[in-house]
């Protein structure tokens, strides 16, 4: 039998994006505890399945994927201490790679969803896929302008340059997709899906959908050490 999201994780993380505070916190640490314990089990069942279709799964905990809840606040404006979701990177290498990989983000109040692709790589290996973009337009088109993947996800999302990247023409037939500066699908995932009895399922089958996106993605990386 699956692991389920229980109502209780949401409601914690629901109540904590609107009790964002140390004491707050402090006084509901077991229910942390608690939701955090639910969605690792959840993600350590999702890795033994994935590992059907996705070698990256291989050798993986949940709890070494998870990022932590702690908010970074030193250099920002926003200083509310937690995180108010939960969230974890599934890729070779573990949460930290820069390879592409699949995300599931839960949050309460209908803003969890799952994603996956490339976020932000670093400039070489950019680079590297716009070349292979450009190279393989066609196939990359295959991918996220068929029917399945924009019925899915709405088609590929990430920001853009407002200019044309260096080393191209703007005529250049690819320019829409080469514009990019991550290349992903995301798709939401409402209260009501998240605590269904075949979530798992549901998630499931939405990363076995991005694999061919992250495959083709992968590609140019391995000739520039995207692992590192």
């Amino acid at each position: 039998m699956s692991i389920k999201i229980e109502q209780d994780t949401l409601t914690f993380l629901a109540e904590l994006a609107e009790h964002n505070t140390r004491e707050w916190f402090g006084e509901h640490k077991a229910r942390y505890d608690k939701a955090r314990k639910n969605y690792i089990s959840f993600l350590d069942e999702l890795l033994l399945e994935m590992q059907h279709f996705e070698p990256a799964a291989r050798g993986q905990q949940g709890k070494e994927l998870v990022f932590r809840i702690y908010r970074d606040v030193r250099f920002s404006n926003d200083k509310r201490p937690y995180k108010d979701h939960f969230g974890a990177y599934i890729a070779e290498g573990g949460r930290k790679s820069i390879l592409p990989g699949y995300y599931l983000h839960l949050a309460g109040n209908n803003n969890s969803f799952l994603a996956g692709g490339l976020w932000y790589p670093p400039a070489e290996q950019l680079k590297a896929v716009r070349q292979e973009i450009d190279y393989s337009l066609e196939e990359f088109k295959g991918i996220v302008e068929s029917e399945a993947f924009v019925k899915r996800f709405g088609g590929i999302q990430g920001d853009q340059l407002k200019t044309t990247p260096k080393g191209y023409d703007k005529e250049n037939p690819a320019i829409h997709y080469l514009r990019f500066k991550g290349w992903n699908g995301v798709m939401p995932l409402p209260d009501e899906t998240v605590l269904r009895p075949d979530f798992m399922q549901v998630v499931l089958d939405g990363f076995q959908a991005l694999k061919p996106l992250n495959d083709f993605l992968m590609a140019p990386l391995l000739d520039v050490g995207g692992d590192e």
